[in-house]
């Protein structure tokens, strides 16, 4: 419906006039975001609604993850609800048609004048088919066929879907994906920001230690975090039978460890560079203490499930009624505030 209504002129005034979120601006990466809450991956895989997200509210937008060769993804049935606990398990496997048909599918979207004019985020994994020891030229192709079609690209190294992916967080290998990825940048006229997105399920010292790599070897920021292959304890029979299935589980219950995720980087780094917290954010209390804990920016996609496009401004209106009781004089103040 989205791709539909949603981007012809009309279907977009009639969207955004009930759905519009605030502002609340916020300059993270050398850009302006009218506010911090964005679209995370993996929900718009193919950027088949680019220019109707902005009408549901949200001020940006990552689409993928997208490989350098097409991927039919693992067999359905891929995805479960576990709805007492507000959570997803998923195990799509980066499904996606390959770098080059989106290439050419987003330079037909740009010609036709269908380009969101709020910041778009590319989000790259490895292709399955390559082995690890090949995945930095893997990542670095994909990059250049998508370099024209995103302002910022996520280096997602932990999906828990692809096989040996995980491996790439940590040592040479994550070294080697961010040297190849940030070379073929420093080729380029403009400068864009290459994020790593880290899973939850790595321990603190490997985290700390694999931000220090991507930080030396060119990386300008993080995502914190990807799915978690841990689970909850089940509330009910249907829950049990979600949790019992194999993939990455996102929502409300990721959310504490998302949360450390984030201090820990914050921590570690001194706040050098920005974080985007993503995980079981689906308030604005949850989405605050995201801020305050040191994320610059903010994803969600399991709330949309559970709670309707309506959450995105009920966010970011808790969110600026805090910064103005808080007396911050604007979010960037309010950002990594429970460490100073």
């Amino acid at each position: 419906m989205l791709s539909r209504f949603g981007q012809n002129p009309v279907g977009h005034r009639v969207i955004s006039s009930v759905y519009h979120a605030p502002e609340l601006p916020i300059h993270v990466f050398g850009k302006l975001f009218h506010h911090p809450l964005g679209l995370a991956a993996g929900f718009d895989k193919k950027a088949q609604a680019l220019t109707a997200w902005p009408a549901l509210g949200f001020s940006w937008m990552e689409y993928g993850g997208i490989t350098r060769y097409p991927q039919d993804g693992n067999p359905k049935p891929r995805m479960f609800r576990a709805d007492s606990e507000q959570a997803l398990v998923n195990r799509m496997g980066f499904n996606n048609p390959g770098a080059l048909a989106m290439r050419d599918s987003l330079n037909q979207r740009k010609a036709r004048g269908k380009w969101p004019n709020t910041p778009v985020v590319a989000n790259i994994g490895r292709s399955k088919k390559v082995t690890n020891e090949n995945a930095a030229d893997d990542f670095s192709s994909s990059l250049e066929l998508l370099w024209d079609y995103a302002d910022m690209f996520v280096l997602n190294v932990s999906s828990p879907n692809t096989p040996g992916l995980r491996d790439l967080q940590r040592g040479d290998g994550l070294a080697k994906v961010i040297n190849s990825c940030s070379n073929l940048r420093d080729k380029k006229s403009v400068n864009k920001p290459l994020i790593l997105k880290f899973s939850p399920d790595e321990s603190n010292d490997n985290l700390i230690s694999s931000a220090e790599i991507a930080l030396s070897n060119g990386i300008n920021g993080f995502v914190a975090t990807n799915t978690t292959i841990s689970r909850p304890v089940p509330n009910n029979s249907r829950s049990r039978s979600a949790f019992a299935e194999s993939g990455g589980l996102s929502g409300r219950p990721i959310n504490k460890r998302a949360l450390e995720v984030v201090n820990l980087l914050y921590d570690s780094t001194g706040g050098s560079v920005p974080i985007i917290g993503v995980g079981g954010i689906d308030s604005a209390d949850v989405a605050w203490e995201m801020v305050q804990s040191g994320a610059s920016l903010l994803q969600l996609y399991s709330a949309l499930v559970f709670k309707g496009p309506s959450v995105v401004s009920e966010i970011v209106k808790g969110l600026k009624k805090k910064v103005k009781i808080e007396g911050f004089v604007n979010i960037e103040e309010a950002v990594g505030y429970n460490h100073h």
